[in-house]
């Protein structure tokens, strides 16, 4: 079996950059039914939780082929305190 060739570093123009600068953490890429499952678990940890289409110029593409729209990309990060201020 071919080992997956991950990407050294990440483009700061990428979605996933974008993504990071506004305090998304990437956790993983799976599809039905442990996405759900996963999305539980992160939403019961009080995480956001945010889905979106694999990156594939940032990841391994051998899983994506016969996969097309099936897999998604789990992004968590901190829910923000209601009324909470931003720092300027």
């Amino acid at each position: 079996m071919e080992r997956c060739r991950m990407k050294q570093g990440v483009d700061k123009t990428s979605r996933r950059a974008r993504l990071e600068e506004q305090g998304w953490k990437k956790q993983t890429t799976y599809d039905e039914p442990r996405l759900s499952e996963l999305v539980r678990m992160y939403e019961e940890m009080g995480l956001q939780v945010r889905l979106e289409e694999p990156d594939k110029d940032d990841e391994c593409t051998a899983c994506f082929a016969g996969s097309a729209g099936k897999l998604k990309t789990i992004y968590t990060r901190e829910r923000k305190a209601r009324g909470a201020r931003r720092k300027a």
